[in-house]
């Protein structure tokens, strides 16, 4: 596809800087909530009189429901628009946190962690196609899009970081004041408690998301629908997803990129809170550490995303520039393998330093992936294309982490994670050929409605 996208025709009346600052909002909105959930989660069910295997499981409903999810999801966005599929994201997320905040009842948790998976599905994409529908809608499919990515995944970032200290901060400081947990579980009933309290400050957080994207992303009209035809959409859309990696190579690299992040993600997430609390002696102290930590990789991946239009710029592209931040990556885990059974200052504070160059360079990488594949893949099937990658990022996490679990613990799983980290970046030293937007085979619902048929001709 050459030219500018169907919807520069209409426009969204929108230039790329305030797109790019709403579009920054609302990653920041959408985030926020559930970096509150992170340090209040396992402790909240388990002051609610669950147990750790019923936990486990309440977090492995939220897991398959995504992973489930992911296509479907992904592929209704691209057929009836980005705004109302994120606004049901964060309706979903609103109905979550508040059964997560006042269910005392293991259905009504089981509930909760399913629809707030069903809501990150929905959510893996669409405001990021806005995005760049939006400034290719303004400026042509050759208008730079990475600082835009740049800033959107800084802001998650920072999102989950803010979030982490707020969910951990608010118990403590309602534990400061003489009573005041008594009072909240007289007056609701036993409902609420103070561990209960970040989840539903996240629920109120959520209306004002939805009414922001109600408010602030304008979309071109789509051909008129139903449901009949919603439905045989997006199965066509997920199919043309699926072929994604088989069509064109540079793709094939992308999604085999965030395979490799998630084996790296899933070591990170589930070896270091048990480092944490060998280091500190008990587990409660552990936990704090870890949750001081989470805070930092969090801003350390931040940082990583605002670098990442200069690390294209000095490395001279984005191909060569996720080279170098997967090679970070690579060192941040060697190093994290390497000082496993030391406890000594030194080696603690290389340990650290692995640490956050794991998501200084996972942050760097996403933004130059994600504008080499805008520039593979155009707007019929953006988000489709979003949700394949965020698939294989969650399918290859999953497994990692069942294997890291199953391994002897010391450095190996470590330095597993890291050969499959550093394998991901020799992916790149050869660059690929320039090629055109590939647009994916359009939704039945707007073949029908709009009586063209976009061409399904690999790059």
């Amino acid at each position: 596809m050459t030219g500018r996208p169907a919807s520069a025709a209409t426009g969204h009346g929108l230039d790329g800087a305030t797109a790019r600052r709403r579009f920054v909002t609302v990653s920041f909105l959408f985030w926020l909530p559930i970096g509150m959930s992170i340090a209040t989660g396992v402790l909240l069910f388990t002051e609610r009189g669950m147990g750790l295997a019923a936990v486990a499981a309440f977090y492995a409903v939220h897991s398959l429901t995504a992973a489930a999810m992911e296509l479907p999801t992904g592929g209704l966005s691209d057929v009836i628009g980005r705004r109302p599929v994120l606004a049901v994201a964060g309706l979903l997320n609103l109905t979550a946190f508040t059964l997560i905040g006042l269910g005392a009842a293991a259905w009504a948790i089981v509930l909760g962690m399913g629809l707030m998976g069903l809501a990150r599905a929905l959510s893996s994409g669409p405001a990021e196609a806005w995005y760049v529908d939006t400034v290719h809608a303004h400026a042509g499919p050759d208008a730079d899009i990475r600082t835009g990515l740049a800033r959107g995944s800084s802001a998650t970032s920072a999102a989950l970081a803010l979030g982490t200290l707020l969910g951990g901060g608010l118990p403590w400081l309602l534990g400061l004041a003489p009573g005041a947990g008594r009072w909240l579980a007289d007056t609701t009933g036993g409902l609420v408690i103070p561990l209960s309290v970040p989840a539903l400050l996240g629920a109120l957080i959520e209306v004002v998301f939805v009414l922001y994207v109600l408010g602030a992303l304008p979309e071109p009209p789509r051909p008129r629908t139903t449901l009949r035809r919603v439905v045989g959409g997006v199965p066509a859309a997920i199919a043309a997803g699926l072929r994604l990696g088989a069509r064109d190579a540079l793709i094939r690299r992308i999604l085999l990129t965030a395979s490799a992040a998630g084996a790296a993600l899933a070591a990170v997430e589930l070896l270091t809170p048990g480092r944490a609390a060998a280091l500190m002696g008990t587990a409660e102290s552990g936990a704090l550490v870890f949750a001081g930590l989470a805070c930092a990789g969090f801003l350390c991946s931040a940082l990583g995303s605002q670098l990442a239009p200069l690390v294209a710029r000095l490395t001279g592209s984005s191909e060569r520039a996720v080279l170098a931040s997967l090679g970070l990556v690579t060192l941040g885990l060697a190093l994290l393998g390497l000082t496993t059974h030391a406890m000594s200052p030194f080696a603690t504070a290389v340990a650290v330093t692995g640490y956050g160059l794991v998501y200084l360079g996972l942050g760097a990488a996403g933004p130059n992936e994600n504008d080499l594949l805008h520039r593979r893949v155009d707007a019929s099937g953006r988000a489709t294309a979003l949700s394949v990658q965020s698939l294989s990022l969650q399918l290859v996490a999953a497994g990692a982490g069942l294997a890291a679990g199953t391994l002897p613990t010391g450095p190996l799983p470590w330095l597993l994670a890291a050969a499959v980290v550093l394998a991901g970046a020799l992916l790149w030293v050869r660059l690929a050929a320039p090629a055109k937007a590939t647009p994916l085979p359009a939704a039945a619902a707007e073949r029908a409605d709009a009586g063209a048929v976009l061409a399904d001709d690999a790059p």
